[in-house]
């Protein structure tokens, strides 16, 4: 696969200490009046560097997990600082900052903007960062290129499949080197050469600029790309489950 072009890596820039540091998360959702609890005091600690994959049954609260380490959500109860920042105290601004410039997201409800190109996509994600539109474009090519995609850069989501369009949300999650890549099932509907390919960009990325990924998946063929697997059910980590 092609080489990608990316701006240099955030991470230097974030503070001393682990990427992710989780004590006592809790989240509970009302639905229909009843008061479901998807996280119930999860500890999560993940240094620089790291590809961790969470793993569990439907349900356990991986992908709930994964939306409060990128700041779109947060815990009812408990600490949370992502890229040294306190996801629980900062303000809208901060938080802002903290998405646009720490974390990359790829998450299964994570829609493509419609009237976009693939190339576009990634591009808009790399200019929110700093790039110059020219150098946006073009590392944008070489981030599509990496992932199967140089014959689509200029197709909408509507003329994409399921799994193009997955591919380009990785790319766009990885574009500029963030601290932290927090993806849902980034292999959900790609055939086990592509799985391969991806895992090949994600283990890259990480090797290159030092990105630190969170992914949740079933597919093992991610989870052995892993340097740790942490395993989840009814809304904690198992006992033994962070190996």
């Amino acid at each position: 696969m092609a080489s990608m072009s990316v701006l240099p890596s955030v991470v230097d820039t974030v503070s001393a200490g682990p990427v992710v540091l989780a004590c006592g998360l809790v989240r509970t959702y009302s639905l229909a009046g009843v008061q479901v609890p998807a996280l119930r005091g999860v500890d999560l600690e993940v240094s620089a560097g790291e590809i961790v994959v969470l793993m569990g049954p439907s349900g356990c609260g991986k992908t709930t997990l994964l939306h409060l380490l990128a700041g779109l959500d947060a815990p009812d109860a408990g600490d949370l600082t992502v890229a040294g920042v306190d996801l629980c105290r900062a303000g809208q601004a901060a938080l802002d900052r903290f998405r646009r410039d720490h974390v990359g997201v790829m998450l299964q409800s994570d829609n493509l903007i419609s009237t976009a190109t693939a190339r576009e996509q990634v591009a808009l994600q790399l200019l929110a960062r700093g790039a110059g539109w020219r150098d946006a474009l073009r590392s944008a090519e070489l981030a599509l290129a990496a992932v199967g995609l140089s014959h689509r850069l200029r197709h909408r989501p509507a003329d994409l499949s399921g799994g193009e369009q997955q591919r380009v949300a990785l790319a766009r999650a990885i574009a500029g080197a963030p601290a932290l890549v927090v993806a849902d099932e980034p292999t959900g509907e790609l055939d086990s050469a592509t799985t391969r390919d991806v895992m090949d960009l994600v283990v890259r990325a990480n090797r290159e600029h030092g990105t630190t990924f969170v992914i949740a998946t079933h597919d093992p063929v991610v989870a052995d790309r892993a340097t740790r697997v942490v395993r989840l059910r009814d809304g904690v980590v198992e006992l033994g489950g962070a190996a």
